[in-house]
């Protein structure tokens, strides 16, 4: 299957791979000045490393242990899509990852999380996961092609590798904007790939995010992205800048430009 990446996302991604590599070599420098006092130049070059590895190492750990309450959360509490637990949408899903040739299918999980319409990818312990929320997936009983989008998009994620991706250059969001650019970016490319595996559900799914599982048949589209566009003020505009996800009205004209 061919994969429509987002115009901007391999430049964006290029960008914060340059911008991780300036960061940590001006970290280094700004180490290494400060450790000049020191009689043995070696030993300042030591420390400077040291110190920039500690830095690395503590922003790993919390972002390890961070996944692992997930992931425990997730085999703890959740119900895994199998042969056996609604196996007619296993079937889908293993088709649909098939399609995007992901050879080693990530375990779909379904958690409840009080009402909360949403869905997320994680990759832990070099295996990825992928987590559903329970109210999004009650959608199926009247529009499968909603969860579907859904799910394909997060298979998006772990096709485009993007989890990985986001740890390795995690120094360069320091700049500003950078990372949510990126971030957004990668948002749309899985967009397109919920679209193309889904069909219809791309724009009932993302309806389905704005006004919820029961109201969003009821939505006019055109009227909704008419009046974002006219809602499109400095605050709306700056706030989406640092937003890790295109507004919904957004997401949609991309899909609906495929």
């Amino acid at each position: 299957m061919e994969i429509r990446v987002d115009k901007k996302e391999n430049v964006l991604f290029a960008a914060k791979i340059l911008a991780t590599i300036l960061v940590g070599f001006l970290f280094y420098k700004i180490v290494y000045e400060v450790g000049e006092f020191e009689a043995n130049s070696r030993v300042s070059l030591i420390s400077a490393i040291v110190m920039l590895l500690y830095y690395f190492l503590i922003i790993a750990l919390i972002m390890f242990f961070n996944k692992i309450f997930l992931v425990g959360y997730l085999k703890g509490n959740g119900i895994e899509i199998s042969e056996n637990q609604f196996p007619e949408f296993y079937r889908i899903y293993c088709e649909m990852s098939e399609q995007l040739e992901i050879k080693k299918r990530p375990p779909l999980f379904i958690i409840q999380q009080g009402g909360a319409l949403n869905a997320f990818a994680i990759r832990f312990s070099g295996k990825n996961y992928i987590a559903l929320y329970s109210d999004l997936f009650e959608v199926i009983e009247n529009d499968v092609d909603v969860v579907k989008f859904v799910v394909a998009h997060e298979l998006g994620h772990v096709k485009r590798h993007h989890m990985t991706k986001q740890f390795w250059t995690i120094f360069g969001s320091i700049v500003p904007f950078l990372g949510p650019a990126y971030s957004r970016s990668c948002e749309y490319t899985c967009d397109n790939i919920g679209r193309d595996l889904s069909g219809s559900g791309a724009e009932k799914a993302l309806l389905v995010l704005a006004a919820g599982k029961t109201l969003y048949g009821k939505v006019d589209t055109d009227k909704y992205i008419e009046r974002a566009r006219c809602n499109r003020s400095f605050s709306v505009k700056f706030s989406e800048l640092l937003a890790s996800h295109p507004y919904l009205p957004n997401r949609i004209k991309n899909i609906n430009q495929l």
